[in-house]
């Protein structure tokens, strides 16, 4: 963890504290074990296509029931669903080390893909509802202690391959079984914020908020841009070098920009008007990919990655800190399932446009992510001058 935000964290109330740290081990548990699934389920005798459906089921099964996990963190408490959530995990990660059959793969699949629908935006909500005036600020270090988390679980289960492949899934459900253990145990309870009216009405105010609707369509762009972190951007860097270790370093170059300025970014931007600085992250984002659509090498693929990671750096918390204004507090939790829903479906159907673009060359491809970014600033700019991005009047954290 970087030293400047490890030093001034304990600012905040304990449990968002509490969820940082939550996060850093959540990511770790997961890219520890989830980079090497595809080749451990290689090695059991499923072919490509068995093993497209194993992961396919485990993305479905996250990105498909996150409306599910926003509205149970409303209904019964987010600390209740986060327990569920890690718990859940670990039993699914669990099944990885044990499971050779198909049926046993599939059920680990979906369990820890349901995990990670009820524990994301149940956290989320969690540090919306207790940072308080700190919201953006707290947003901006919860993605620094991730991406600290995405960068280390995949070096401890490079590390932890050396052995066997079931060590590593064995080390992340524990991982994820402490974790659900240290937070029933410190994690204070927080009462459930939604007790009247239908699950269904709750659903309905959501998606008839065209406010939201309209924000959550133009800031998905942000998610169909970073997923080629894992798609276009490796594909360019490969061709460019020949190497796949020059795939590991775009996220280390990723992460790193990440660690040393994410929260100087968004401390710098707090207090300026939102929908242009949330703009700008997009417009930055997008328009790094004109580098590798003008030029080749591995050079311009860098300047997109970094780019990439300004823009979301940019962006990424302010839209956090805004989501749960488009309603009630009580209802917190419910938006951010919707948002994360909406902005899966549109990284999935991103990543299949994008895909196949690229055939007909990946200058193509990269062009139309820039024209992705620059719709994104210009819808984002829409919003703003029609008042519908305005923060909750609250003081700047300095």
């Amino acid at each position: 963890m970087t030293r400047t935000a490890a030093a001034t964290t304990p600012r905040f109330a304990l449990p968002v504290r509490l969820l940082l740290v939550n996060q850093f081990a959540v990511n770790t548990g997961f890219y520890l074990l989830i980079p090497y699934l595809a080749t451990h389920l290689g090695s059991l005798g499923m072919s490509a296509a068995v093993i497209g459906v194993v992961l396919g089921v485990r993305t479905l099964s996250q990105q498909g029931l996150f409306l599910l996990g926003g509205t149970a963190s409303d209904r019964l408490g987010p600390r209740t669903v986060i327990l569920a959530g890690c718990a859940l995990r670990a039993v699914g990660f669990g099944l990885f080390a044990i499971g050779e059959s198909l049926a046993v793969v599939l059920a680990a699949s979906v369990l820890s893909g349901l995990a990670g629908a009820l524990f994301n935006p149940a956290v989320r909500a969690y540090i919306a509802l207790e940072a308080g005036d700190a919201r953006a600020d707290a947003f901006a270090r919860f993605n620094v202690y991730a991406q600290a988390g995405a960068l280390c679980g995949p070096v401890l289960g490079s590390v932890l391959l050396l052995w066997d492949f079931r060590v590593s899934a064995v080390v992340a459900a524990g991982i994820f079984a402490v974790l659900t253990v240290a937070q029933a145990v410190v994690l204070p309870a927080r009462p459930a914020a939604r007790r009247g009216g239908s699950i269904l009405g709750d659903w309905r105010e959501c998606f008839t908020n065209r406010r939201f609707v309209a924000f959550t369509c133009v800031f998905s762009g942000i998610f169909v841009l970073q997923n080629q972190l894992y798609l276009l951007l490796p594909i360019q860097a490969h061709q460019a070098t020949g190497s796949n270790a020059i795939v590991a370093a775009l996220f280390i170059v990723s992460t790193v920009a990440t660690l040393l300025f994410q929260v100087r970014i968004t401390r710098r931007v707090s207090s300026w008007a939102r929908g242009p600085v949330m703009a700008a992250g997009l417009a930055v984002m997008g328009a790094g990919f004109a580098a590798p659509a003008l030029w080749s090498g591995l050079a311009p693929v860098l300047v997109a990655t970094l780019a990439l990671a300004a823009g979301v750096m940019i962006a990424h918390p302010l839209v956090y800190d805004l989501i749960p204004s488009f309603g009630p507090d009580s209802l917190a939790g419910t938006h951010f399932g919707v948002f994360y829903l909406g902005s899966g479906l549109a990284a999935a159907l991103g990543n299949t446009a994008v895909g196949w673009v690229a055939g007909f060359g990946n200058r193509l491809a990269f062009l139309l992510c820039v024209a992705i970014g620059l719709t994104g600033a210009a819808g984002a700019m829409w919003l703003h001058r029609r008042g519908a991005l305005a923060p909750p009047q609250r003081e700047v954290v300095r």
